[in-house]
């Protein structure tokens, strides 16, 4: 199946490609500097179409209407002189209720989509906030993330304002299980993507020193309260990685492993996603520590002494806030014992390294 995604390079773009190739889709990205010949291309053999591209920090206020109405006009009238019925979703804006440039050409655009009779879904997007995102330039989240984590002064005019925000992953979550529905009937109505999270820039700001402070300590990891600072915690911890370190991501049919930070002073800190009643583990070290926190779902951790054979079993989740320290010589597992995916942080006290793993292989049930 051949995926159109244009605003490929953008920052929901980017996330778009990167999940489309590892779910197997043929992608075909267009973006500034694509010719228009190739747009033509891509609609003619492309089956589905994710309309990412925008404008929203313009030169001038034509180029808002050039870059989301104008635009948006095009691609439909390409799908539409191909004779095929391609379905599209769109990503527009909460700004589009608004009385602006911005979001009066997003409206535009929205309703010239609502009227072409093709299969249509529109979602309004709030902040949207995640790894990649550029600083400094129409994002508070990532301006925040930026600064804070290279000690550069942040401004706010009134810390009680409320941000609306939308998580990168959520999204692109979302326009996924639409592809992968054959149905692709479309929607008359204008979509939102869950969850939406409300949080003050003084909050924001206040989570984020918070985040960086708890890296930097002997603690290592921080205390997360809900879905929303895990999210923030890996968005943020992008920006604090240093840039030499390479991050790797993995899954299978147990869930997933990303690694979120690397520091040859503090060590490493990964997300670690099991599914529903998944063991991960059987394995001890010689000298590494490290610390797990399921801070999504519920885990049991239970470590094995592998000379005297005594077992330690913790509880850790959002029902039983606790940070798990795993003991050297200990072979360890960890089991998802809640109802839904867990999410487990975990700290290792040197970045992995193949070559010096000091990981060891023993079953800790004998």
């Amino acid at each position: 199946m051949k995926i159109l995604v244009t605003g490929s390079n953008g920052f929901i773009g980017k996330h778009m490609v990167v999940h489309l190739k590892r779910c197997g889709y043929d992608v075909l990205g267009y973006d500034l500097g694509s010719k228009e010949e190739e747009l033509r291309n891509y609609i003619s053999s492309c089956d589905f179409v994710v309309h990412l591209a925008g404008i929203n920090r313009p030169l001038t206020t034509e180029e808002f209407y050039d870059g989301n109405t104008n635009f948006t006009k095009k691609v439909v009238d390409l799908i539409k002189s191909s004779g095929r019925q391609i379905p599209i979703i769109m990503s527009s804006s909460i700004q589009a209720s608004l009385d602006n440039d911005y979001g009066k050409s997003k409206k535009l655009g929205e309703d010239y989509l609502l009227s072409s009779g093709l299969p249509v879904y529109i979602f309004r997007l709030a902040n949207v906030f995640g790894k990649w995102c550029r600083p400094n330039y129409n994002s508070a989240c990532a301006t925040f993330c930026y600064n804070i984590a290279h000690e550069l002064p942040i401004s706010i005019r009134d810390r009680e304002y409320i941000v609306h925000f939308n998580y990168v992953e959520d999204i692109v979550k979302t326009f996924i299980d639409i592809i992968k529905d054959d149905s692709h009937v479309g929607s008359g109505n204008i979509l939102y993507v869950n969850p939406t999270y409300d949080c003050s820039l003084g909050k924001l700001a206040d989570l984020l020193y918070y985040f960086k402070s708890e890296i930097e300590s002997d603690r290592h990891l921080p205390d997360i309260h809900n879905e929303f600072e895990l999210k923030l915690f890996k968005t943020f911890c992008d920006y604090l990685s240093e840039q030499e370190y390479g991050f790797n991501f993995a899954e299978d049919n147990r869930g997933s492993f990303e690694e979120l930070y690397k520091s040859k002073k503090y060590g490493q800190i990964s997300d670690n996603v099991a599914f529903k009643g998944i063991t991960k583990g059987g394995h001890y070290h010689t000298y590494k520590k490290e610390i797990f926190y399921t801070v999504v779902g519920e885990s049991i951790v239970k470590q094995r002494n592998i000379k005297t054979d005594e077992v330690i079993i913790d509880k850790t989740g959002e029902n039983h806030p606790k940070k798990v320290d795993i003991r050297v010589g200990y072979t360890h597992q960890i089991t998802n014992v809640g109802n839904k995916d867990s999410h487990t942080l975990m700290w290792i006290s040197e970045i992995y390294n193949p070559e010096t793993h000091d990981t060891y292989h023993e079953e800790v049930e004998k």
